[in-house]
Protein backbone atom coordinates (compact mmCIF):
# COMPACT_ATOMS: atom_id res chain seq x y z
CA UNK A 1 0.00 0.00 0.00
CA UNK A 2 3.08 2.09 0.99
CA UNK A 3 4.69 1.47 -1.98
CA UNK A 4 1.25 2.40 -4.46
CA UNK A 5 0.77 5.65 -2.83
CA UNK A 6 4.55 6.88 -2.98
CA UNK A 7 4.23 5.76 -6.50
CA UNK A 8 1.37 7.75 -7.18
CA UNK A 9 3.31 10.34 -5.03
CA UNK A 10 6.21 10.43 -7.54
CA UNK A 11 4.26 10.43 -10.64
CA UNK A 12 2.34 13.42 -9.57
CA UNK A 13 5.42 14.93 -8.50
CA UNK A 14 6.56 14.25 -12.12
CA UNK A 15 3.20 16.05 -13.55
CA UNK A 16 3.59 18.88 -11.73
CA UNK A 17 6.99 19.42 -12.83
CA UNK A 18 6.75 18.99 -16.49
CA UNK A 19 3.12 20.95 -16.43
CA UNK A 20 5.80 24.04 -15.05
CA UNK A 21 8.21 23.19 -17.70
CA UNK A 22 5.42 23.89 -19.98
CA UNK A 23 4.40 26.50 -18.80
CA UNK A 24 7.92 28.37 -18.88
CA UNK A 25 8.46 27.48 -21.99
CA UNK A 26 5.38 28.98 -23.77
CA UNK A 27 5.89 32.26 -22.15
CA UNK A 28 9.41 32.12 -23.44
CA UNK A 29 7.83 31.40 -27.17
CA UNK A 30 4.94 33.97 -26.20
CA UNK A 31 7.64 36.62 -25.69
CA UNK A 32 9.50 36.16 -28.46
CA UNK A 33 6.81 34.90 -31.45
CA UNK A 34 3.91 36.56 -29.81
CA UNK A 35 0.38 35.02 -28.83
CA UNK A 36 -1.47 34.57 -32.25
CA UNK A 37 2.20 33.56 -33.89
CA UNK A 38 2.91 30.61 -31.09
CA UNK A 39 2.09 27.10 -32.23
CA UNK A 40 1.67 24.18 -29.84
CA UNK A 41 4.00 22.29 -32.23
CA UNK A 42 6.69 24.43 -31.07
CA UNK A 43 6.21 24.57 -27.29
CA UNK A 44 6.39 20.42 -27.28
CA UNK A 45 8.74 20.59 -29.34
CA UNK A 46 11.15 23.00 -27.24
CA UNK A 47 9.84 21.26 -23.59
CA UNK A 48 10.84 17.91 -25.53
CA UNK A 49 7.53 16.28 -25.25
CA UNK A 50 4.77 15.18 -27.97
CA UNK A 51 1.94 17.86 -28.84
CA UNK A 52 -0.17 15.36 -27.43
CA UNK A 53 1.08 15.21 -23.77
CA UNK A 54 1.06 19.09 -24.06
CA UNK A 55 -2.50 19.00 -24.73
CA UNK A 56 -3.26 16.47 -21.50
CA UNK A 57 -2.46 19.86 -19.63
CA UNK A 58 -3.41 22.49 -21.26
CA UNK A 59 -6.22 21.61 -24.55
CA UNK A 60 -5.25 24.83 -25.98
CA UNK A 61 -3.09 28.07 -26.29
CA UNK A 62 -5.59 29.83 -24.40
CA UNK A 63 -5.53 27.51 -21.62
CA UNK A 64 -1.58 28.26 -21.38
CA UNK A 65 -2.34 32.19 -21.35
CA UNK A 66 -5.05 31.87 -18.55
CA UNK A 67 -2.64 29.54 -16.38
CA UNK A 68 0.48 31.75 -17.02
CA UNK A 69 -1.96 34.51 -15.37
CA UNK A 70 -2.80 32.08 -12.83
CA UNK A 71 0.41 31.70 -11.88
CA UNK A 72 1.33 35.42 -11.36
CA UNK A 73 -1.73 35.95 -9.42
CA UNK A 74 -0.76 33.21 -7.38
CA UNK A 75 2.56 34.26 -6.41
CA UNK A 76 0.83 37.90 -5.12
CA UNK A 77 -1.19 36.84 -3.20
CA UNK A 78 2.00 34.75 -1.53
CA UNK A 79 3.51 37.89 -1.79
CA UNK A 80 0.89 39.35 0.32
CA UNK A 81 1.22 37.09 3.13
CA UNK A 82 4.71 37.04 3.32
CA UNK A 83 4.08 41.32 3.48
CA UNK A 84 1.82 40.97 6.41
CA UNK A 85 3.89 38.91 8.37
CA UNK A 86 7.11 41.30 7.94
CA UNK A 87 5.29 44.52 7.82
CA UNK A 88 3.85 46.95 10.96
CA UNK A 89 1.97 48.90 9.77
CA UNK A 90 -1.47 48.98 7.40
CA UNK A 91 -0.36 51.09 4.67
CA UNK A 92 3.49 49.90 5.10
CA UNK A 93 2.06 46.28 4.04
CA UNK A 94 0.14 47.78 1.32
CA UNK A 95 3.53 49.81 -0.36
CA UNK A 96 5.09 46.82 0.25
CA UNK A 97 2.63 45.12 -1.92
CA UNK A 98 2.87 47.82 -4.49
CA UNK A 99 6.81 47.87 -4.77
CA UNK A 100 6.61 43.94 -5.09
CA UNK A 101 3.81 44.28 -7.94
CA UNK A 102 5.21 47.41 -9.87
CA UNK A 103 8.60 45.56 -9.36
CA UNK A 104 7.76 43.64 -12.29
CA UNK A 105 5.33 45.14 -13.80
CA UNK A 106 6.84 46.98 -15.92
CA UNK A 107 8.88 44.18 -17.37
CA UNK A 108 8.87 42.66 -21.04
CA UNK A 109 7.55 39.60 -20.06
CA UNK A 110 4.46 41.49 -18.02
CA UNK A 111 3.65 44.10 -20.62
CA UNK A 112 3.44 41.54 -23.10
CA UNK A 113 0.73 39.87 -21.11
CA UNK A 114 -1.30 43.21 -20.44
CA UNK A 115 -1.44 43.39 -24.15
CA UNK A 116 -2.85 40.26 -24.39
CA UNK A 117 -5.07 40.86 -21.97
CA UNK A 118 -6.41 44.07 -22.86
CA UNK A 119 -7.29 42.70 -26.12
CA UNK A 120 -10.54 42.12 -27.46
CA UNK A 121 -10.30 38.29 -28.06
CA UNK A 122 -9.00 37.45 -24.87
CA UNK A 123 -11.53 39.43 -23.18
CA UNK A 124 -14.31 37.52 -24.22
CA UNK A 125 -12.12 34.23 -23.29
CA UNK A 126 -11.47 35.44 -20.26
CA UNK A 127 -14.84 36.25 -19.59
CA UNK A 128 -15.31 32.34 -21.15
CA UNK A 129 -12.77 30.69 -19.32
CA UNK A 130 -11.23 32.81 -16.67
CA UNK A 131 -13.42 32.31 -13.70
CA UNK A 132 -9.83 31.22 -11.97
CA UNK A 133 -8.34 34.37 -12.35
CA UNK A 134 -11.46 36.43 -11.15
CA UNK A 135 -11.60 34.45 -8.00
CA UNK A 136 -7.63 34.75 -7.43
CA UNK A 137 -8.42 38.91 -8.58
CA UNK A 138 -10.85 38.95 -5.46
CA UNK A 139 -8.62 37.16 -3.24
CA UNK A 140 -6.79 39.98 -3.83
CA UNK A 141 -8.71 43.14 -3.59
CA UNK A 142 -10.22 41.59 -0.53
CA UNK A 143 -6.66 41.57 0.94
CA UNK A 144 -6.40 44.96 0.06
CA UNK A 145 -9.80 45.93 1.49
CA UNK A 146 -8.48 44.37 4.47
CA UNK A 147 -5.87 46.53 5.24
CA UNK A 148 -7.45 49.42 4.14
CA UNK A 149 -10.40 49.25 6.86
CA UNK A 150 -7.63 48.14 9.53
CA UNK A 151 -6.10 51.43 8.52
CA UNK A 152 -9.41 53.15 9.21
CA UNK A 153 -9.41 51.48 12.69
CA UNK A 154 -5.96 52.46 13.76
CA UNK A 155 -6.65 56.09 12.80
CA UNK A 156 -4.43 55.98 9.54
CA UNK A 157 -6.71 56.01 6.92
CA UNK A 158 -9.71 58.65 6.57
CA UNK A 159 -12.82 56.70 7.43
CA UNK A 160 -15.38 58.73 5.66
CA UNK A 161 -14.11 57.57 2.68
CA UNK A 162 -15.75 53.78 1.25
CA UNK A 163 -13.48 51.33 0.93
CA UNK A 164 -14.73 49.82 -2.36
CA UNK A 165 -14.17 53.48 -3.52
CA UNK A 166 -10.17 53.53 -2.06
CA UNK A 167 -9.34 49.25 -2.93
CA UNK A 168 -10.63 50.27 -6.50
CA UNK A 169 -8.21 52.96 -6.78
CA UNK A 170 -5.12 51.72 -5.33
CA UNK A 171 -5.71 48.35 -7.69
CA UNK A 172 -5.92 50.96 -10.53
CA UNK A 173 -2.43 52.20 -9.45
CA UNK A 174 -1.44 48.97 -11.04
CA UNK A 175 -2.13 49.03 -14.92
CA UNK A 176 1.42 49.36 -16.92
CA UNK A 177 -1.13 50.86 -19.37
CA UNK A 178 -1.39 53.98 -17.42
CA UNK A 179 2.16 54.93 -17.31
CA UNK A 180 3.61 53.35 -21.13
CA UNK A 181 3.64 56.83 -22.26
CA UNK A 182 6.25 58.45 -19.47
CA UNK A 183 8.32 55.07 -19.50
CA UNK A 184 8.57 55.49 -23.40
CA UNK A 185 9.83 59.32 -23.53
CA UNK A 186 12.50 58.51 -20.88
CA UNK A 187 11.10 60.65 -17.98
CA UNK A 188 10.73 58.50 -15.30
CA UNK A 189 12.05 55.20 -14.11
CA UNK A 190 9.57 52.49 -12.84
CA UNK A 191 11.02 53.02 -9.33
CA UNK A 192 10.16 56.94 -9.71
CA UNK A 193 6.03 56.37 -10.36
CA UNK A 194 5.63 53.57 -8.24
CA UNK A 195 6.75 56.39 -5.21
CA UNK A 196 4.81 59.00 -6.64
CA UNK A 197 1.63 56.87 -7.19
CA UNK A 198 2.21 55.92 -3.68
CA UNK A 199 2.25 58.89 -2.29
CA UNK A 200 -0.58 60.36 -4.07
CA UNK A 201 -3.12 57.70 -2.92
CA UNK A 202 -2.13 57.17 0.31
CA UNK A 203 -1.80 61.18 1.06
CA UNK A 204 -5.59 61.52 -0.53
CA UNK A 205 -6.64 58.61 2.50
CA UNK A 206 -4.69 59.98 5.58
CA UNK A 207 -7.30 60.57 8.13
Amino acid sequence: MQTSQAHRSLKEKQRQEREALILQVAEEVFLERGYHETSMDEIASRVGIAKGTVYLHFPGKEDLIIAIFARDMQEILRQMDASMDCQSSPQAKLEALLHFMYAGLFSKRTQLLSSIYHSADMQRLFAEKGNCLKVLWDRVAQCVAQLLDEGKARGYFDASIPTSIMTNTFLSLLSPKSYERLLAEGQFMPEDIVLNAGKIFFRGIQA
